[in-house]
């Protein structure tokens, strides 16, 4: 049977959070293991139940979506944690993906989108909209490095070809597949270029990957 994922819901709208309930549990292969209305609520939520994934909304009282992303990751470190929120301005959109917010997804999305995401983050694929994307790629052209160029290292042949499938949005399990090479394997490769790159997760390489133009939006699965 495969795994159960396990979702915490954070947003401050009684209606949403309802709704949001209802279309997850048409799902056999989700479940809703807490809510809260406000951030605060959301990061003790979070290290009481452990969730896969967190959904979480920016604006809430208390303590915003984006104050909460780095308590809740350092709560329970594991957790995937996908934005799904109205704003996508570029403040916003960085500032998230920067504190550690593995997906970035509106409002307006479909129920078929949001239970894709779902599973991508889970998954741990990149979950982005192109033009969400866009805006990340155009901030981070406008911010320094996040080190010196003499610190970073450079990346093997084969970390390279791990970069671009991860900007392609693939699963570790579809990279190891790919290159023949076990998942424990795929695992290390990516830690060692977050290490190289100085980077925070898998999203902000998906971005540096295409920024210096090693993989493009359009690329396929």
């Amino acid at each position: 049977m495969d795994e159960t994922i396990r979702i915490f819901l954070a947003d401050d709208h009684a209606v949403v959070l309802r709704g949001l309930q209802a279309l997850i549990g048409t799902e056999p292969d989700m479940e809703v293991v807490g809510t809260a209305n406000n951030g605060r609520s959301a990061v003790t939520g979070v290290s009481n139940t452990q969730p896969d994934v967190v959904i979480l909304d920016l604006e809430m009282p208390h303590m915003t979506g984006l104050e909460a992303i780095e308590p809740i990751k350092a709560a329970h470190p594991p957790v995937k944690i996908l934005i799904v929120t109205s704003f996508s301005d570029d403040e916003h959109v960085f500032t998230a993906i920067k504190r550690g917010a593995l997906g970035y997804l509106l409002k307006d999305a479909s129920p078929e989108e949001l239970l894709r995401a779902i599973r991508d983050v889970h998954a741990e694929k990149t979950t982005l909209h192109p033009d969400i994307a866009l805006k990340l790629i155009r901030e981070l052209k406008g911010q320094p490095q996040n080190a010196p160029d003499s610190d970073i290292e450079p990346l093997t042949e084969r970390e390279i070809e791990v970069l671009q499938l991860i900007a392609r949005g693939w699963s570790n399990q579809q990279i190891a597949t790919h290159l023949v090479i076990s998942e424990r394997t795929v695992r290390t490769h990516i830690s060692n270029i977050l290490g190289k790159l100085h980077l925070a997760n898998r999203t902000q390489a998906a971005l540096y990957a295409m920024r210096e133009g090693l993989a493009r939006l359009d690329d396929g699965a």
